[in-house]
């Protein structure tokens, strides 16, 4: 017995020793990236899908270097079926339209290399143009007044039956690259060689569109709980440059007496690959210039203003804009509907439409140096008013910034489109670029180095207002705050009714700050010092992302920080402790100095999902509200491997079917004999019997 439990005992130390890899490990090598995913709207359904829930699409690597290599793989296909790889010079309509709808390719990979790229824009050359304002003109490529995103490609309202990822990290670019080099090089032998090949995993489960979807959905809902789409949504966040009084919310009535100073700007971006779209030229650079025009004017007006006038200034960043305008039309839709904006647990009075007496549309900034202002029939004369006012304290102040005043029918995409198309005589105007200059529009390259920003991190404090010296620095973050300071002032002139004497201009600092935050990392001084951070989280190493997302994924990470960054620009300090500031609108903060402060705040958030989601039997083909929705998908993966030669798979598929075969004749004549082969083991049973008496 005791040499049984040394042997057993041996046998245990050694399998502790030995370290086997699975065989699965062995044959792949995983790929990090990020996919292309289903959308889907009223009419049709864009993005990619790979082919089936668990098989997913596999296709050989071919590295693509010139054009004629498209054509290799569409015209002679010695393996088929391929994925190709493109750099972004090669990502073209023409050129993924053909792979698209050739039988030889499974998949598509873009990979991070943008040596001799130009332009890259997947969105459409008219961003949201079935949603403009009544007037606006149809978009025509030969117009080039109606078009405001001429590198656009449109490839983000396609569908794709393959999928298509992208690889950000350069270490997986280099990976898949030295893996078709390695192994698929030789083009003529391809058919008798293993070859390098890849494996993607994003099976959508959403198909058709929006109401089809969603029809589907609650369907199979009476049977399980199955989703197979969500709306987009997210939250707006806004803020009032005054306090405005709580109330009753049991008894909350409109106050046409209250007036209203609406400036929005765009919160959300989007691109064509899931997780990464930080969207910094598209619209950062216009939610940066809001943040700043605020803090501005809260620093330079007084509370004595509102009580003089009762004109406020309304602060709205609205998302999810980038998929036909899904916050601003919910923001009017609540603004219609009785007592729904602010919502009765703000505490605040209800506002409609006929409490804005402006609104200033920032839209995207392409080109600091140059600021047209946009307006429809005069907008009332407030966008002549506004225009002089800036261009007298440009010269001021010597911001060196070309202000041009434009009365037009054709707005760049914005949210005043949605007040104008609810009301033609709506009065707004629109703060944007001349011309659109931004050649990585709703696009992954869409980043820092498109906005040409870097870091200065000069440790000031944000808190405090630029002086007038500090206005030559050609910085993008001192051509934000010149824009910002004009547009505060602009408005400073309207509430108060009087110049600005003061020396400050906004400041630079926040801006740098703001910045490196929503482009860099969420570890920043700015959020440092407006949140208490515990010991479970003080922030990440990336920025947050900015795509509006659906319920089922809502972090509220990026709106999250700006909600807690309009706290800051748009409240007062107010002398109390930290015990005795808990609850809102008072809220702690370390501050920019970290030496704890208690602000009276005045932001909070309203809904951004259409509201053909929240209306009854709302008509999909009405073209009413926005309708996007998103699919839902288990696994998003990728994996390369060496898939075996055609020869070799052949061989291993003929020598199975022979063994097959002969395991079938074997079986067939062992019964077929059985009497014969198994007689004697028959008769010697028998004769171990007893004998029968």
């Amino acid at each position: 017995m005791l040499k049984y439990l040394i042997v057993l005992l041996y046998i245990v130390v050694f399998v502790s020793l030995v370290s086997s890899d699975r065989t699965k490990d062995k044959i792949y090598e995983n790929v990090v990236g990020n996919m292309c995913f289903r959308r889907l709207n009223s009419t049709h359904q864009t993005g990619c899908s790979s082919a089936g829930k668990s098989a997913g699409s596999v296709g050989v690597l071919h590295y693509i270097e010139k054009e004629e290599d498209i054509n290799f793989i569409i015209n002679d296909a010695p393996a088929p079926p391929y994925a190709p790889i493109l750099k972004p010079k090669f990502f073209t309509r023409e050129n993924i339209l053909k792979l698209r709808d050739s039988k030889f390719v499974s998949a598509i990979i873009l990979i991070n290399d943008t040596s001799d790229m130009t332009h890259f824009s997947q969105e459409s050359k008219c961003p949201n143009q079935f949603f403009r304002h009544i007037n606006q003109p149809v978009c025509d490529v030969t117009k080039p007044e109606t078009v405001w995103n001429p590198y656009g490609t449109g490839l983000l309202h396609e569908n794709f039956d393959i999928p298509i990822i992208f690889l950000a990290n350069k270490n997986e670019s280099d990976k898949v690259v030295k893996c078709f080099k390695d192994f698929n090089t030789d083009l003529e032998g391809q058919a008798g060689k293993a070859l390098c090949s890849i494996e993607l995993f994003s099976f959508m489960s959403a198909a058709g569109n929006s109401e089809v979807c969603i029809r589907r959905s609650k369907f199979a809902g009476f049977l399980k709980q199955i989703t197979y789409c969500d709306p987009l949504q997210g939250k707006n966040i806004y803020g009032t440059l005054f306090p405005r009084k709580i109330v009753d919310p049991e008894n909350r009535t409109n106050d046409q007496s209250e007036k209203i100073i609406l400036i929005s700007a765009r919160l959300d971006t989007t691109s064509m690959f899931d997780g990464i779209a930080l969207g910094a030229l598209d619209s950062l650079a216009s939610v940066a210039t809001l943040i700043t025009s605020a803090h501005y004017l809260r620093k330079i007006v007084s509370n004595d203003v509102f009580e003089k006038n009762n004109v406020n200034v309304l602060f709205v960043l609205f998302n999810g804009e980038s998929y036909d305008y899904i916050g601003s039309q919910r923001f009017v839709y609540d603004l219609k509907k009785k007592n729904a904006f602010p919502s009765p647990a703000s505490y605040r009075k209800p506002l409609t439409m006929d409490n804005i007496i402006m609104m200033i549309d920032i839209g995207p900034l392409d080109g600091f140096d140059t600021l047209s202002i946009y307006s429809i029939n005069g907008a009332n004369g407030i966008a002549n008013k506004f225009s002089a006012s800036a261009q007298a304290y440009n010269e001021k102040f010597g911001l060196n910034v070309n202000i041009t005043t434009r009365e037009t029918m054709s707005l760049p995409p914005v949210s005043a489109q949605t007040f104008l198309r609810e009301n033609s005589s709506f009065p707004a105007f629109v703060v944007a670029a001349k011309k659109p200059e931004n050649k990585f529009y709703h696009s992954v390259f869409d980043d820092a180095g498109n906005l040409k920003y870097s870091y200065q991190n000069k440790s000031l404090d944000f808190d405090k207002l630029d002086v007038v010296q500090d206005t030559k620095e050609a910085s993008v973050q001192n051509k934000i705050r010149n824009i910002a300071t004009l547009l505060a002032l602009g408005v400073y002139d309207i509430l108060t009714d009087q110049k600005y004497t003061g020396e400050g201009i906004a400041s630079s600092a926040l801006v740098d700050e703001f910045l490196y935050c929503y482009l860099v990392a969420t570890k920043c001084r700015l959020f440092d010092s407006i949140f208490v951070f515990n010991d479970d989280y003080r922030g990440s190493n990336y920025p947050p992302q900015r795509y509006i997302s659906v319920q089922a994924s809502l972090t509220l990470e990026a709106t999250g920080w700006a909600y807690r960054v309009f706290g800051f620009v748009l409240s007062e300090k107010v002398d109390k402790d930290k015990e005795n500031c808990t609850e809102l609108p008072l809220y702690w903060i370390p501050g920019s100095l970290k030496n704890g402060e208690c602000r009276l705040t005045t932001q909070n958030l309203s809904y951004a999902i259409s509201p053909a989601f929240e209306e009854e039997g709302y008509n999909f083909k009405s073209n009413l509200y926005s309708t996007w929705t998103e699919s839902t998908w288990t696994d998003l993966s990728a994996r390369i491997f060496l898939r075996p030669s055609i020869a070799h798979e052949s061989f291993t598929f003929l020598i199975g079917l022979f063994i097959m075969i002969i395991s079938f004749l074997l079986v067939y004549f062992v019964k077929s004999k059985a009497d014969i082969l198994f007689s004697e083991v028959v008769n010697a049973e028998h004769e171990s019997l007893p004998a029968q008496c």
